[in-house]
């Protein structure tokens, strides 16, 4: 069974199943700029969409909801997703953006791999005009893996 994942005073994921956050994700999601860092394509999530993500990646690997606590209530800010296969991640209240906090939950899901005794994680497409998340999976150890049709694959070896 998942378990909330204490980062920081401050920072925690908690298992997607234990929350329903679907509200304030489908706010993140109308964010065409967002979406197209995570897409390649501008156009918003329908509430079906939404859904049928987070189904998908609920059932392909251990998917949390990013929450930060301020003045005394934890809220949620994002969503990630641990596999082996692909490990990703919004941030998306902008509010949260560019703070570093993207870093500090792969860290954790990164440690979490290594207890698990993975050898490898790997990330399938990173757009080649994401240069935040670029940046953000390089200072964690990742290499560039091969290139895709619109960005690179990134692997970091946990061995």
């Amino acid at each position: 069974m998942k378990q909330t994942l204490q980062i920081d005073h401050a920072l925690r994921l908690v298992p997607y199943y234990k929350v329903n956050h679907c509200e304030e994700a489908f706010a993140w999601y109308q964010d065409v700029n967002l979406v197209y860092l995570v897409d390649g394509v501008k156009r918003p999530y329908s509430p079906a969409t939404l859904e049928a993500m987070y189904s998908y990646l609920d059932q392909h690997g251990e998917l949390f909801w990013i929450e930060v606590k301020e003045k005394g209530e934890w809220f949620p800010i994002g969503d990630v997703t641990l596999s082996q296969d692909n490990l990703p991640i919004v941030i998306g209240n902008p509010a949260y953006q560019h703070r570093g906090l993207g870093k500090k939950v792969l860290s954790t899901l990164i440690e979490l791999a290594r207890v698990k005794g993975w050898k490898e994680l790997k990330v399938k497409e990173i757009y080649t005009y994401n240069h935040a998340s670029r940046r953000c999976f390089k200072s964690l150890g990742f290499v560039e893996d091969g290139a895709t049709e619109k960005g690179t694959s990134f692997i970091l070896k946990l061995v």
